[in-house]
């Protein structure tokens, strides 16, 4: 069965060469968690990836991690070699991949035993304003509903995708950012400055009517503006971790084989099942 393409990647490739340093403040606040994350960490790491759609800006935000790590352009094939890494992070790219669970099997075949994954990208709760906006506006305007919007995991469903590529103790956690803005339109100019503009591959291919947009502006600034007419926009982001298994690690024990049970541990008394 041929996997569906959610993305055109030479559309996102142009859209991330309009990104500026100051559209990727997003990215500093990846850093500085990352910093957080890995200090909470017992372990010392000595050889580190980095994977990242915007190199030349994560060179002066790496300095700062604890250990200095080989920074590695985002693509669908990532030049890694086999057990070369005990970190590797992947860092806001993975909600545009077309093979996000690929992306994970090449970065667990990258870590030694017990190496760390960690993976930040946006979740399923990002510009959830704005989507409702422009779909309503859309559908208003033209009758009709086009992708705008990449279909972003819920944080519920992703730790699925770290067992599914081999990574053992997966966790997924989420964040939410709440960015202001002088009006609605502002928040699509930072878009841009981002690199994050619509690169689906389903999307509209002919230049949206422009009674669209002039809607969706409206009802954001209705639906969401604060008194001082400033609006809101949510960006999620996501956090993978996972390791790659070593023996060390925590294993879940074999069924039966537990000491006490259930009802000693309740405090209450056991009832056989009636035949």
């Amino acid at each position: 069965m041929t996997q569906p393409i959610l993305t055109d990647m030479a559309a996102l490739a142009r859209r991330r060469a309009r990104a500026t340093p100051e559209g990727l403040f997003l990215h500093d606040l990846v850093a500085q968690d990352l910093q957080d994350r890995l200090a909470m960490v017992k372990k010392s790491f000595t050889d580190a990836v980095l994977i990242t759609p915007f190199p030349a800006h994560w060179q002066g935000l790496a300095a700062d991690l604890p250990v200095a790590p080989r920074l590695v352009e985002s693509a669908d094939t990532l030049p890694l070699a086999e057990g070369e890494a005990d970190l590797v992070i992947h860092v806001m790219d993975l909600h545009w991949r077309n093979d996000p669970v690929g992306q994970l099997i090449q970065c667990r075949r990258a870590l030694r035993p017990d190496g760390l994954f960690l993976g930040v990208f946006f979740g399923g709760e990002t510009l959830s304003e704005l989507r409702a906006c422009l779909g309503q506006a859309e559908i208003e305007v033209t009758g009709g509903l086009s992708p705008r919007i990449a279909p972003m995991g819920e944080v519920r469903d992703l730790g699925a995708l770290l067992q599914r590529a081999g990574l053992a103790l997966p966790v997924a956690d989420n964040d939410r950012t709440r960015v202001q803005y002088a009006n609605p339109l502002r928040l699509l100019q930072d878009l841009r400055t981002m690199g994050e503009g619509n690169a689906l591959n389903d999307r509209l291919r002919r230049p949206t009517r422009r009674a669209v947009f002039l809607r969706a502006l409206e009802l954001y600034q209705q639906s969401y503006a604060d008194p001082e007419g400033r609006v809101p926009a949510t960006f999620e982001l996501i956090t993978l971790t996972g390791w790659s298994p070593h023996e060390s690690q925590q294993q879940p024990l074999r069924p039966g084989s537990a000491m006490t049970s259930l009802a000693a541990a309740l405090g209450t008394s056991e009832k056989p099942l009636k035949s």
